[in-house]
Formats: structure tokens, sequence, C-alpha cells
């Protein structure tokens, strides 16, 4: 099982992508969205939170995973929640995209919501931890908190472009990422080429034109 937060920084596809591509590789995912999220969702994604079960309305509607029933969705505010407790043996927590108020609370152990909570869990317990911060430029105190939750065990995955991936679309940057939070969770996927196999196809391109 793996719990993806989604708050209320720029890029909540990144999260809506990467809940997309573990269920359509058979994970179990326990996603909370904060409130401030929604809000932003609204305005990059152009939908509104509506109904019981928001998040799976959005995906249902967005129509790029069917196994839907994998997901659970949970309330920001919910603590009895799995995620907030260590007697879950949930896998990893991933937050994507990751605000620097989310940051700081991760940082400082300030557990004020279950995503926050959560992030406390997956440290205590040594389980892996990976933020995807989503701010630029960034102040000494952002990076004083990464660094932190580095040396704490979390992962540090800035939304940062692959252009030897050579992306042709915004879908192709969300995907480079994604699959690099992928790479990290031991996760196959094919949304992206490996360096290896961009050199590799360039060189038999190569020996194909010499011969």
């Amino acid at each position: 099982m793996i719990g993806v937060a989604i708050t209320g920084a720029s890029g909540p596809i990144l999260g809506v992508r990467l809940i997309e591509e573990l269920l359509n590789s058979g994970e179990q995912v326990c996603a909370v969205v904060s409130e401030a999220a929604w809000s932003v969702i609204a305005h990059e994604l152009g939908y509104k939170k509506a109904g019981a079960a928001p998040l799976t309305a959005l995906l249902s509607k967005r129509g790029k995973t069917r196994a839907l029933k994998l997901l659970r969705e949970f309330d920001s505010a919910n603590f009895f929640s799995p995620l907030a407790s260590g007697s879950t043996p949930f896998d990893a927590m991933v937050v994507a995209p990751c605000s620097m108020k989310t940051l700081s609370a991760a940082a400082n152990g300030y557990s004020d919501s279950l995503i926050t909570r959560a992030c406390d869990v997956a440290l205590k317990e040594k389980r892996k931890l990976i933020l995807v911060p989503r701010e630029t430029p960034l102040s000494a105190i952002h990076l004083e908190n990464m660094l932190k939750l580095s040396r704490a065990g979390a992962s540090i995955v800035p939304p940062v472009l692959g252009f030897y991936s050579r992306p042709g679309t915004i879908d192709d940057m969300v995907d480079f990422v994604t699959g690099k939070v992928l790479n990290l969770l031991g996760i196959k996927h094919d949304l992206f080429k490996s360096w290896e196999e961009q050199t590799s196809a360039a060189a038999r391109t190569k020996k194909s034109r010499a011969a």
C-alpha cells in the first residue's frame, strides 16, 4: 500500500498522474487531497470538488485508469486513516506536489493534518518518504528544510525536466517526473526512456546508417 498526498502547490497533476500509474500497476493507494489543493485543482485542471469521493470522480472523468477499486481516499483532517498509524504496514508515502508549508511541517514534526502525520509516520517507521516540492526560486529556509528531511531519510524530487527525453508536450513533462517517482518506488513503467535506452537507440541508428 502506498500513500499519496496532493497539497496546495501548483502542479496537482503530478499527484493525480502518479496515482493513475500506481493504480494501473496494481498498487493499492491511500490518497489525501488537502482543501488548498482542491482550489488549485479547480484552477489548473478545471475540476471542482464534488461528492463523497471527489478524487475518484476526477480520476473517472480523466479515464486513464480502470483500477479505481484499489483507491481509498481520505479527508486531510481524518486521523483515523490507516496512514496516521505506524501499525499500518504501508510501503511508502509520497507528497506530490509538496507545498512549502507541508515541507516545513514535515521537517519539524508538526503533524497538524493527516498528510503531515503520514510523513511523520513514514520517517519514524523508516519507510520511504518522497516529496516533490513545487516552488521557485527557493529560499534558504526552503533549502534547509529539504536538507533536514533528506538527512532524516526522505527523498527530495523537485519536478526538474529531463531534456534528454525530448518532451514534446506538457503531458510528457508530467510523465517524466512521475516516472522518476516510480523509479524510487521500484515500480516499472514506460513513461519515458532512460538515458541508457536513449543512447543505445541512437547508437543502433548510427550503426544502421553507416552500414
